[in-house]
């Protein structure tokens, strides 16, 4: 987190050798020591009504901002010859990112827990490596899938933790907000980046994104979708028809 905001202060004058490729590591970039590591379907069901299962949802949530720090770390340093303003967007969805861990962790740690407490899992990672050879696949299936799912599980999320009705729940509601709010925006630059790279290889966008979702297994949309929020992330009134019929 420290590390992602050093770089974020050095954004104005840092050199980017754009023209570099590196090859990706085959362990989890950043991976800590905790938590451990399973199958989603291995991780143990807890209601948010306890306390306990407060805590472990909070980490979960936690669990996934801080991969997805790594997740726009790599989008930069995974592929090289994009231009300069794609580096600065990706490393500025890194700072937030590491915000949003920080405020999670913050408020796990203030209910008597830390991260690393509770088991968790590496979804977010399968489809990264899935896309490693290909930005468009990745800008395609990471930001505008994955990531714009958690557009539309956000709100249900805030109204089970408002039935909850403890000032923990309520202060997860909160910063549940702001990660709303900023993950628009993350949705948006994926968007953008999508949309540019179709334009530049002549491709359509709608019809590019239905290949690559078969292509490479993208998880089925579950609805209802956040319509507003992805509208103003910059999904289409065509690719929202399409995405609404698939939910």
């Amino acid at each position: 987190m420290h590390l992602t905001h050093a770089l974020w202060a050095q954004s104005a004058t840092i050199s980017i050798a754009a023209e570099l490729a590196f090859q990706a590591p085959h362990n989890l970039p950043g991976c800590p020591a905790r938590p451990e590591l399973r199958s989603h379907l291995n991780l143990p069901k807890r209601s948010p009504f306890t306390r306990e299962g407060l805590a472990a949802l909070l980490h979960a949530l936690t669990h996934i901002e801080f991969n997805a720090i790594n997740l726009a770390l790599d989008a930069i340093w995974h592929f090289g010859q994009m231009p300069r303003d794609y580096y600065l967007d990706w490393l500025r969805v890194a700072v937030e990112e590491a915000r949003h861990f920080g405020l999670l962790r913050v408020h796990l740690q203030s209910m008597g827990h830390d991260y690393g407490d509770f088991p968790a899992h590496t979804g977010l990672w399968d489809m990264a490596r899935k896309t490693g050879g290909d930005v468009l696949a990745r800008m395609a299936l990471v930001p505008r899938t994955l990531e714009a799912r958690g557009l539309d599980a956000t709100p249900p999320m805030q109204s089970r933790l408002r039935k909850v009705g403890t000032p923990d729940a309520l202060r997860a509601v909160e910063i549940l907000d702001i990660i709303l709010r900023d993950e628009i925006g993350h949705v948006a630059i994926g968007n953008r980046w999508y949309r540019a790279l179709c334009k530049q290889r002549g491709l359509d966008p709608l019809s590019t994104y239905a290949t690559l979702a078969r292509q490479y297994g993208a998880p089925r949309l579950k609805g209802p979708l956040n319509l507003a929020a992805r509208r103003s992330a910059g999904f289409d009134d065509a690719e929202l028809t399409l995405l609404n019929s698939q939910a």
